[in-house]
């Protein structure tokens, strides 16, 4: 049993010397030899530039995803708890119900309703949100997104309002200034129906960076909005901001079992569905895109290894004729090419997992050298490449990368082994 162990370890070393013996060009050897060397870097710098590629741009779409659902969830709550009216009335008993859920941290209700809003002679269309200030800031961040002013500025009775940003600079209005809020609901007259009009002191502007919130947003206390909108102590629904925004569907679900049988849950999966789903289809396109690069760079092993076979067919038919098997020179040129795939990956995988790590260092030190930017702060809202690095994508990356590799080396180890002493021999 000894005697087999030992037969078997050498033959494993001496296809893995000679597999190891056949990636390198020797001094000694031909041109023919170095080419095949040269061409085999070839392969391994292709493998590794694909394979950072593929790295790094997940990582930048990871990011760009994580940034806009970081925004919209600064503005937009987790889960949102509403009636099939549009309207609960005792919305005390609805906190209440939905604390009792282990998993949710805050709830805050609002009144929302369209407006118009007009200021020195510009009118806008507006989604007015009544909040509690203090509710408010525990199930969003527009205290993070204040550029003037404070959330906490809106008090009721005074009829403050906080404008996003780029509605405050398409109305011109500045804080301090007073601007004049339209309501739908009109008051009936003998002459005509007259929307309720109310003015407003602006004490606050927001900035989310995104252009539906900044552009189409106006926050006022929510008593105000409830006298404004003739809706006594009734408000349009409660948001709740859970401990885990992926488990949104399933704590909703569980959440029904604590809430009257009338009321309607929604999450942010649902509300911003297409946007989420485009994103994702996006960043898989974008891998299939760049996994083709990687078997392209997978597939000059094939070149590589056919010209290796073609030249080194003596070698064969000398080592078919001193014992050497069929599969041992199968192996031989599966080390070969496998050896090619495993550094061009190793490389790939260092270099893509550390500029996807630094890319925060290296795009500006790009722009500084370059003298431009790539994403310019008056035309984009996310100015900063993001990079979100994920270890199961780099794991995932590898193992294809490898497999794609593994493949390629299949037929021309096959051909290696069909290869017959007598036929290679005949012209030596």
């Amino acid at each position: 049993m000894l005697t087999c162990v030992a037969n078997s370890t050498i033959r494993m070393n001496y296809e893995l010397l000679i597999g190891l013996r056949y990636t390198r060009a020797q001094p000694r050897e031909g041109a023919s030899n170095r080419f095949i060397s040269f061409i085999a870097l070839i392969s391994m710098l292709g493998l590794a530039l694909g394979v950072a590629a593929l790295i790094v741009v997940l990582s930048v779409m990871n990011g760009f995803q994580k940034e806009l659902r970081e925004r919209i969830l600064g503005v937009v709550s987790h889960i949102q708890v509403s009636s099939e009216s549009g309207e609960i009335a005792d919305w005390t008993q609805v906190v209440s119900g939905v604390a009792q859920h282990p998993r949710v941290k805050a709830a805050a209700p609002y009144v929302q309703a369209q407006g118009m809003l007009t200021f020195d002679g510009q009118v806008r269309g507006v989604m007015v949100r009544g909040i509690l200030p203090e509710a408010e800031d525990k199930v969003a961040d527009f205290a993070q997104h204040m550029r003037a002013g404070k959330l906490d500025q809106l008090r009721p009775g005074e009829f403050g309002i906080v404008l996003g940003s780029e509605l405050a600079r398409a109305l011109r209005a500045r804080p301090g200034e007073k601007v004049t809020l339209l309501a739908p609901q009109g008051l009936v007259t003998p002459a005509a129906i007259l929307p309720r009009v109310k003015q407003f002191r602006v004490v606050g502007v927001f900035e989310a960076g995104m252009f539906e919130f900044d552009s189409g947003l106006a926050l006022i206390h929510m008593e105000d909005a409830q006298k404004l909108y003739r809706m006594d102590d009734r408000v349009n629904g409660v948001r709740l901001k859970v401990d885990d925004l992926f488990a949104v569907q399933q704590i909703g679900r569980e959440l029904l079992r604590f809430l009257p049988s009338d009321i309607w849950i929604s999450d942010w999966t649902r509300s911003h569905a297409n946007f989420f789903r485009a994103v994702e289809i996006e960043k898989r396109m974008m891998f299939l895109i760049l996994l083709l690069i990687v078997a392209v760079a997978a597939f000059n092993i094939v070149s590589t290894l056919v010209m290796a076979v073609t030249d080194k067919r003596a070698d064969i038919a000398i080592l078919r004729t001193l014992g050497a098997s069929p599969k041992s020179i199968m192996a031989i040129f599966i080390v070969q090419g496998t050896l090619i795939g495993a550094v061009g990956l190793a490389a790939g995988v260092a270099g893509g997992v550390a500029l996807a790590l630094n890319i925060d260092v290296v795009v500006p030190a790009l722009e500084r050298v370059l003298g431009l930017q790539f994403l310019a702060k008056d035309v984009y809202y996310i100015s900063d490449l993001p990079s979100d690095l994920h270890w199961r994508d780099v794991g995932i990356i590898s193992v294809v990368s490898f497999v794609l590799t593994l493949l390629a080396t299949l037929y021309p180890s096959w051909r290696a082994s069909r290869t017959q002493p007598a036929e290679a021999l005949r012209y030596e």
